[in-house]
């Protein structure tokens, strides 16, 4: 059954941070916040001055993540100190990597990216707000089992958890395609999703990726925008959207706390539609590598002088310290927090350039080695 108008959505870099600091700021009687990262000094003053007003705040933080368990540690402790109710994820699973926020029970913000300036800022990304009982309440259940650390079964089929019904509700959904699937995908790696969309192109229907597919995905039609890429949804016949957490890799699927929604909602997939399209125009197809074999004969030094070539890192690290900077004259700054940003952008800029250094190499090794296969071949 179709929901009722009662879901926004909100798109990244052009929303900015206004949706999540409104949310804050409608709250009467509690927030629940999910944080996997946070760096904004604007959402914790906004969280704060919740507190001050009367509003009980809880934050369930993650227990890790890559490089930021510092900053993790330190938002707890300045938050226990000024009211904040902190509870911390356990650690049986490999990641607690969702994000979401409560307000009063009736409403659920639902997050693909992460509270922080490179996600906001300098990404494509989304969120979705809604009001829909089933949906707000199975929000809340989870979250306090999290917090609680009590096991948690889903009641909800378009409430996308992981490991608890990601898969086999995400398989429902691609199933049920008809015409048209349009995807943003962090990296499609699961044999059997690659698999079922491949089937999916054999009866007709209009497949479409900007992200990664890595290599097992690698005959999916895949696009790179020229942004940075924050974002896990899914854009089935323009009539039905899931956003999420998790992308299409078994660690996230099975191993991983990850959160998304399915809207059933037109309005919601027709905007992002749109939105697709656009960002399809302008991004460039994903080359897939020819192989790994040639690595072994590509000398260290040729391969550092690439990386090099490629690494453009001066103006990955001025973007954000742009954001940090710009319109904070009313908000103190963490040194520490800036720094994660700078360093996260840093990493990311390095991956990039040596995942394509590598490949332009190996692609250069497998076409000077093909003129020499091909006499061999000629001469046997």
């Amino acid at each position: 059954m179709p929901q009722r108008r009662n879901v926004k959505l909100f798109v990244q870099p052009d929303a900015g941070l206004e949706p999540i600091l409104a949310a804050i700021r409608r709250a009467k009687k509690c927030i629940q916040i999910l944080i996997f990262r946070l760096d904004r000094p604007e959402i914790e003053k906004a969280l704060l001055e919740a507190v001050e007003r009367g509003v009980a705040v809880q934050a369930l933080v993650a227990y890790t993540n890559r490089g930021g368990d510092k900053v993790l540690r330190r938002f707890e402790m300045r938050s226990l100190e000024r009211g904040i109710t902190v509870t911390r994820t356990a650690d049986d699973l490999v990641r607690y990597h969702g994000k979401m926020l409560i307000v009063d029970g009736k409403e659920l913000l639902l997050l693909a990216f992460n509270f922080t300036h490179l996600d906001i800022s300098l990404s494509r990304s989304f969120a979705v707000s809604t009001t829909n009982k089933p949906l707000v309440a199975e929000a809340v259940r989870l979250f306090e089992c999290d917090s609680k650390r009590t096991p948690y079964k889903t009641e909800n089929k378009d409430f996308i958890v992981s490991p608890a019904n990601a898969r086999e509700q995400l398989t429902a959904f691609i199933q049920g395609a008809k015409k048209q699937l349009l995807m943003y995908e962090m990296k499609i790696s699961d044999g059997d999703f690659v698999q079922l969309l491949n089937e999916k192109i054999s009866q007709g229907v209009d497949v479409r990726v900007i992200g990664s597919t890595g290599n097992k995905g690698g005959t999916l039609p895949t696009r790179k925008l020229p942004m940075r890429l924050h974002a896990r949804a899914i854009i089935r016949d323009g009539r039905s959207v899931f956003l999420g957490s998790q992308s299409l890799r078994k660690l996230e699927l099975e191993a991983r706390r990850e959160i998304g929604i399915i809207v059933r909602d037109q309005k919601i997939a027709k905007q992002m539609v749109g939105i697709f399209d656009k960002d399809w125009s302008g991004a460039t197809p994903e080359v897939q590598p020819v192989g790994v074999s040639g690595l072994i004969d590509v000398p260290a030094k040729k391969v550092a002088k690439r990386v090099v070539k490629e690494l453009n890192i001066l103006p990955a690290v001025e973007r954000v310290l742009d954001r940090v900077l710009e319109n904070r004259d009313d908000v103190q700054l963490e040194s520490k927090e800036v720094v994660e940003g700078v360093r996260e952008a840093v990493h990311e800029e390095v991956h990039a350039a040596v995942r394509e250094a590598l490949h332009q190499l190996v692609t250069a090794a497998a076409a000077e080695d093909k003129p020499v296969e091909q006499t061999k071949n000629g001469n046997r």
